[in-house]
């Protein structure tokens, strides 16, 4: 039976590595995901590492005083100002900059351009309207909408699963009570709850990510229930029950491992439905908590700054190519895991 399902696995591997488009959007969005994971390595209003009169300081652990570097207040150090960078440049002493000398919440204090400021050299994208670097807010925000979209998802396919499971299997009342309880839980007027819940709480990731997670798993449990109201009427299950195999049993190690088809195929649609979900209500100002970088309320500037052309150019940019990516991953993945498609 192992043997069989990595013989399987190996074929629908095949099958989407020979799909081109799919194969290289995965390396791609795989490849952007690292870079938004290590964004304190690219762009960073600290150094990486500073060595100061003979002494070695780690910016990027700890904060250190103004006065360390030959300041004149003990506030932290603000590692654009002018004197301080003079400070660091002297003989002996230097500093290891990310690429991009901005993080997300970095107010350029002596910046020469207004706010909005155009694409230049000290700003490769720009700046919003609150003087951030457009860049590190780009960055920022896509590590915040893929980690808030995995999360969504890991959740919405365990809920999926167990509810699916149970009506699948059990059938009978069982499934007719979840059937019931599944139309009335979706007629909710979910943006509505989210609106009310924003009035009485915090804004805050976790119970954004609680409230959609209670209503992201009933399209999922229903290809999760088909597939079993589909398999335990089949032969093997049968002949597992005969031999007197536990009903947990045949769930875990018969059914499920042969329903996973449209599990596995959901996700990058489900990444990609996260996504949206998020900017949308980011930009209805209804998502995560102010200050936090956010695709959906740089979006929402764009709107308020029309002339400023690349917040939303570069915003805009950002969604299509993640979208784009992932559309070809589930597509790729889809014919993949298509029983009828062959090796070629």
């Amino acid at each position: 039976m192992n043997s069989l399902s990595s013989s399987l696995s190996l074929r629908a591997w095949r099958r989407f590595r020979s799909n081109r488009l799919g194969f290289a959007s995965l390396i791609i969005f795989c490849a952007l995901v690292l870079l938004s994971l290590a964004a304190e390595l690219v762009s960073n209003d600290k150094p990486l590492v500073v060595v100061y009169q003979g002494t070695t300081y780690w910016p990027l652990v700890r904060d250190y005083p103004e006065t360390t570097f030959g300041g004149d207040f003990a506030t932290p150090t603000d590692y654009l100002d002018p004197f301080i960078q003079q400070k660091l440049s002297e003989p002996g002493n230097w500093a290891l900059f990310a690429p991009n000398r901005y993080g997300p919440k970095t107010l350029n204090y002596f910046a020469t351009a207004p706010n909005p400021a155009p694409p230049s050299a000290a700003n490769w994208l720009g700046t919003d309207d609150r003087g951030r670097d457009l860049l590190a807010q780009l960055l920022y925000g896509f590590r915040v909408s893929v980690l808030f979209a995995l999360a969504l998802t890991v959740t919405g396919v365990l809920l999926g699963i167990l509810t699916g499971a149970i009506q699948g299997f059990l059938g009978g009342k069982t499934d007719l009570v979840f059937q019931r309880f599944i139309e009335i839980w979706s007629s909710m007027p979910e943006l509505y709850l989210l609106i009310i819940f924003s009035a009485l709480f915090a804004p805050s990731v976790g119970l954004l990510l609680i409230l959609l997670s209670l209503f992201g798993w009933m399209g999922l449990s229903d290809y999760v229930r088909a597939e079993f109201l589909r398999n335990r009427q089949l032969d093997y299950v049968r002949a597992a029950r005969a031999l007197g195999v536990s009903n947990r049993a045949i769930i875990l190690r018969h059914i499920l491992p042969n329903s996973l088809t449209p599990v596995v195929t959901f996700l990058p649609f489900r990444m990609s439905g996260a996504i949206l979900a998020l900017t949308s209500l980011d930009f209805l100002g209804l998502g995560v908590p102010p200050g936090t970088p956010s695709l959906g309320e740089l979006l929402s500037q764009g709107k308020n700054n029309i002339d400023a052309w690349w917040i939303s150019l570069s915003t805009f940019c950002v969604l299509v190519v993640t979208l784009l990516l992932l559309t070809l991953m589930g597509d790729a993945l889809r014919d993949a895991l298509d029983p009828r498609k062959q090796d070629t």
